[in-house]
């Protein structure tokens, strides 16, 4: 391993069939790098100093290190706003003098908790130059605010583009990057279709498009959430856990998904899908998602803005499978697309080193993009 003037530590490879050239991440005197191994760690890359210089260059150099860092640590905020009658929860990064403004929206569950890790790292590997905002779907939040209604895939569309985007964003002057996991990458796509002159590039992570009909998973979540005496029993007894001390159930959620996944993701469990409404709402959107998809995806629409499009899907990924990855490069060949083969999962958000990595695989697409907008 070399790094000095011109030798930096480079992307992990993504995959062979990588649809876009990915630069190496640099432009700032500390370089976080996430190594392909199972940990990660951060690297710092200094220039090497020559003989010559002085020990008070080197104590400079160390000083902007240090603030560089510090600025590259910042943490996530997170916030409740109501919008258009329903309490949000929010969680945001804003940068002092940002160059876009990056609106990330989640899966299902939709708790914004869950990504702490990844929106804290996706920060760091953009360089402070990004402000980042996280909006959770209506429900899935660790309080009943709505009164036990139940939330569909169309409602949660609603909400965060006819009037989060608008209570929130209106203002916004710098463009704006989305980013969606799984069924987020499905929202994320119609926030595009309704707001594209503000919009500057589309990221769906293991994205959910289209229902899978191999899946025998699918089937029988499916199955699940149709019925609403099954959802209801499946919630009653999920929430029986919220009986438990905190510590009790932590120990169980840690015991129960195994080691790696990290704190941030034990304690969401822990807070937010303990509470009988929360997952109900989470089984009523999936019923409501599986209806939706079972269409194909809006071909001429990708077709239209595939050169504001990326998606980077999973080797073993029911969600989002290659057969997938296969008709998106047929049917919008300019779309840049990925696959993910370091072992991380559908739900990476669940583990530090799934988080960084596809942190660092965001960042460095979106990071590429803008380097295409200014050519």
């Amino acid at each position: 391993m070399r790094y000095g003037h011109h030798h930096l530590l480079r992307l992990p490879l993504v995959t062979p069939s990588l649809r876009c050239s990915l630069p190496p991440i640099g432009g700032s005197i500390l370089q976080s790098l996430y190594s392909s191994s199972a940990s990660s760690r951060c690297i710092f890359v200094l220039p090497l100093s020559p003989p010559t210089c002085s020990r008070r260059r080197y104590r400079l150099n160390r000083v902007i290190a240090d603030m560089e860092m510090n600025e590259a640590k910042r943490t996530v905020t997170p916030r409740l706003c109501r919008v258009s009658g329903s309490m949000t929860e929010v969680m945001e990064i804003q940068a002092e003098s940002p160059k876009f403004h990056v609106l990330f929206i989640p899966g299902n569950p939709g708790v914004v908790s869950f990504y702490n890790d990844f929106l804290e790292s996706l920060h760091q590997f953009l360089d402070g130059n990004a402000s980042i905002t996280a909006v959770g779907q209506i429900s899935h939040t660790s309080k009943d605010w709505e009164s036990g209604k139940l939330f569909s895939l169309q409602e949660q569309i609603d909400h965060k583009v006819v009037e989060f985007i608008r209570q929130e964003l209106e203002s916004v002057k710098v463009p704006i990057i989305l980013v969606g996991h799984s069924i987020g990458s499905y929202i994320s796509l119609e926030i595009l279709r309704k707001c594209s002159e503000k919009v500057l590039y589309c990221i769906g992570l293991y994205p959910f498009l289209t229902l899978n009909q191999q899946s025998t998973k699918q089937s029988l979540i499916g199955k699940l959430a149709a019925s609403s005496l099954l959802s209801a029993t499946a919630s009653f007894l999920v929430a029986s856990l919220g009986l438990l001390p905190m510590s009790a159930a932590r120990r169980l959620v840690s015991y129960s998904l195994g080691a790696s996944w990290s704190d941030t993701a034990v304690q969401a469990t822990c807070t937010h899908l303990r509470q009988y409404h929360t997952m109900r709402n989470v089984l009523y959107m999936a019923m409501t998602e599986f209806r939706e998809l079972a269409a194909e995806p809006d071909w001429e629409f990708m077709r239209e803005n595939q050169s504001k499009l990326a998606f980077l899907f999973g080797i073993d990924d029911h969600w989002g499978p290659l057969q997938l990855f296969e008709e998106i490069s047929k049917q919008a060949p300019g779309t840049c697309l990925s696959i993910e083969r370091e072992g991380h999962t559908h739900g990476f958000c669940c583990t530090v080193a799934g988080s960084v990595w596809v942190a660092q695989h965001v960042a460095t697409l979106i990071k590429t993009r803008l380097h295409q907008k200014r050519l």
